[in-house]
């Protein structure tokens, strides 16, 4: 039987999670809300988490992104080595700079640039 200990991220409340497997069906203890299931149940099977990160702009200043969704923990690295192959012009918050990092269906959006 595996077994995971965590805390809940998905509201301020940060209800500790027991994430269990029985028979092949995972079992969360613990949450308040049907959102902490949902995350200890994906935590547990499929971890994902939102990526940001700092990307070079051609003016000398860097801009802020982040991953429009969240991507497999294991692919982390590799969307932030994309990241930093990038150089943008202009970039307002809000521009995709990049659609379909890798092909994992999320994009990287600006959420600040030097100029703000």
């Amino acid at each position: 039987m595996r077994t995971l200990d965590t805390i809940c991220i998905m509201c301020p409340l940060g209800c500790p999670l027991r994430v269990t497997e029985k028979d092949g069906k995972v079992c969360v203890e613990g949450n308040t809300c049907a959102r902490g299931a949902k995350y200890g149940a994906e935590e547990f099977t499929y971890p994902k988490r939102t990526v940001t990160t700092l990307v070079k702009e051609k003016s000398g200043g860097v801009c802020s992104v982040k991953t429009s969704s969240s991507v497999p923990k294991d692919r982390i690295k590799d969307v932030l080595f994309e990241a930093s192959k990038l150089c943008v012009t202009d970039a307002k918050i809000g521009d995709v700079i990049l659609q379909n990092v890798l092909g994992l269906g999320v994009d990287f959006v600006v959420t600040g640039t030097s100029r703000d």
